[in-house]
């Protein structure tokens, strides 16, 4: 092999490897399950701005570590507040009442602490679903509301599409889809729609009118 064929052998090589590390790591990046953690009064602040003033008070709290997430406040009325991560880049602070503490809580807990452990997202969804079908996880067993109405709700559309959502209520609804309440879907617009429709989770979505301001605006003290 002459100089100059080994020279542009050897360039040739190394361009591969480049976009090999290049195409690997934007694909990590891409897939990566890594969600980041918040400052803590920050994250109390926006997981109670979901509720009510009447309830965010009274209403447990959970924050995320490093490990999952964990209870900093017990609840002395049913409902608690949480930041939720559907999606690593997704922010979705949300109150929930007792039933939904009972049903939608562990799943929020136990895909957090899956992500922490390094856990695919294919492996996260068969993990949850191998839990349902034990019964380790359960749909609801009777109407409640989950609030979210902070106006920084940052919400996966029905193409994973992570982008600022009004605020609004939401009803559990297992198994319903947007047929049997007449809405075309989130895309469609109108008064209301399902999320996860057909799932055991769906929820009947109601966006509601911005009253402008939050439930809290500064830090809150939880001793």
């Amino acid at each position: 092999m002459s100089l100059r064929a080994a020279t542009f052998y050897g360039l040739l090589v190394t361009a591969i490897n480049v976009a090999f590390v290049t195409t690997a790591t934007a694909q990590t990046a891409q897939n990566s399950q890594t969600v980041t953690l918040m400052n803590r009064d920050r994250e109390i602040e926006m997981a109670l701005s979901a509720c009510p003033p009447s309830v965010a008070d009274k209403a447990a709290v959970y924050v995320l570590e490093k490990t999952g997430y964990v209870k900093i406040r017990d609840s002395q009325n049913g409902f608690s507040a949480i930041v939720q991560h559907s999606l690593p880049t997704s922010r979705e602070p949300q109150c929930m009442d007792a039933e939904g503490a009972r049903s939608f809580l562990p799943r929020m807990l136990k895909v957090a602490e899956l992500r922490a452990q390094g856990n695919s997202a294919e492996e996260i969804r068969r993990a949850i679903a191998d839990a349902f079908a034990k019964g380790i996880l359960r749909p609801p067993q009777k109407p409640g509301i989950n609030y979210m109405l902070s106006t920084e709700n940052l919400v996966p559309d029905d193409n994973g599409v992570v982008a600022p959502f009004p605020p609004h209520v939401m009803f559990y609804a297992p198994y319903i889809t947007n047929a049997d309440i007449g809405s075309g879907g989130q895309a469609a617009g109108g008064p209301a729609f399902v999320a996860s429709s057909g799932s055991p989770y769906a929820l009947i979505i109601v966006p509601v009118a911005s009253s402008g301001a939050s439930a809290h605006k500064h830090p809150v003290d939880l001793q």
